[in-house]
């Protein structure tokens, strides 16, 4: 809805700027502007129209830096507003409503911002990768045999094994039990060779832009939240939050990667025909859960005692949180599922925070990329 009422705001105080072009070169009586407008001054106010028309398409092909043009319509508009003040001055309003926008935006181009951090992390660990070894038969043998199986299914054999993975997820979230859903946005960065999880999320609630971001790099994992880039409503680290990332990143092995499941440091117990269990450590922190298959080999369902809810990022509970999942497509000849959700299962009744789609998995990336939402 805002990007709507931006669009328009935009168009209509662009247009109103062919006012003094036209009034310039006499292509029509102007009566609302009152003052003489020579041809230079002309052609300033047709090249601001431009400008802001300019603006709004650059800002809905996401070109990074459409508020940068922005920033010198904004300049020309309020230079020659303020040479007509009398006639033009509520224009100022109208600049004010687009300059917010326009400077939210460009605070993604600070080091500190999200985005800026997130791709700072990636390029730090994609390196190129020497070992090109394919996972065998023999490489799966250890394992418990509906593991065996899943793998068999999502086409691990014979091909290389998964060093990281770059992801587009799309779908809604919900805040607390009681609050309503929101659509998000998220691309993440997985890496295995020396475990580390980025995951990098956009969206607004009632129109205002936030995004979030995920970091489990080195020994330590944060999960922070800026509302329009300025204000921190959320700052989750500490033991618990490490712990809780654990789960996640093996989860996400399990679901996304499960070429990763031969690591020998997993140990496994089948449970019966269809389930299994399996203990990861990383960072000297073992986490546990449990795997669900169904007879087709697919996996349909992960759940773990291990995680902590936290709503706030100070305070945490301990309840079991599970990912069933479907719908499974193939990607670069592998099978993931693409459809999940998110669930803790709280006393009270079951507390599904998340729905997800899987819109792109790239295996074993080369570079970074960056979506603009």
């Amino acid at each position: 809805m805002l990007k709507i009422f931006f669009a328009f705001i935009v168009i209509v105080h662009g247009l109103i700027h062919l006012m003094g072009f036209v009034k310039a070169f006499n292509f029509a009586e102007m009566s609302q502007l009152t003052q003489p407008i020579s041809k230079v001054s002309g052609i300033i106010w047709l090249l601001t129209t431009l400008l802001f028309l300019a603006t709004l398409v650059l800002f809905f092909t996401k070109f990074d830096y459409w508020w940068l043009i922005g920033v010198v319509a904004l300049v020309l508009s309020q230079i020659l507003i303020i040479q007509n003040w009398d006639d033009a001055k509520f224009g100022t309003v109208a600049n004010i409503l687009i300059l917010i926008p326009v400077f939210i935006a460009s605070l993604n181009v600070l080091p500190t911002s999200f985005q800026n951090m997130y791709k700072a992390a990636v390029q730090e660990r994609i390196r190129p990768i020497s070992d090109n070894s394919i996972v065998s038969e023999n490489d799966i043998a250890h394992l418990p045999a509906p593991v065996q199986n899943y793998l068999r299914y999502t086409g691990v054999i014979g091909k290389p094994r998964v060093y990281n993975f770059w992801a587009i997820n799309s779908g809604n979230m919900k805040q607390s039990p009681k609050s309503d859903w929101i659509t998000v946005k998220a691309q993440q960065y997985d890496f295995f060779d020396e475990p580390a999880r980025l995951f990098y999320i956009q969206s607004d609630l009632f129109g205002v832009p936030f995004d979030g971001l995920h970091a489990y790099t080195g020994n330590s994992a944060t999960m922070q939240i800026k509302v329009a880039s300025l204000l921190q409503v959320a700052d989750a680290k500490g033991a618990k939050m490490n712990q809780s990332e654990n789960v996640t990143i093996f989860n996400e092995m399990c679901m996304f990667a499960p070429a990763t499941l031969i690591d020998k440091n997993i140990k496994w117990e089948a449970l019966d025909s269809l389930t299994a269990k399996a203990w990861f450590t990383h960072n000297n922190i073992t986490i546990s859960a449990t795997l669900y298959f169904n007879e087709k080999g697919e996996l349909i369902d992960f759940s773990s005692d291990d995680r902590f809810l936290s709503l706030d990022g100070k305070d945490y509970a301990s309840y079991r949180w599970s990912t069933p999942v479907k719908d499974y497509r193939d990607f670069e000849g592998r099978k993931v599922p693409v459809y999940g959700d998110a669930i803790w299962h709280m006393p009270e009744g079951d507390y599904t925070y998340a729905k997800y789609q899987l819109e792109n998995i790239v295996f074993n990336s080369k570079e970074f990329t960056l979506l603009a939402n």
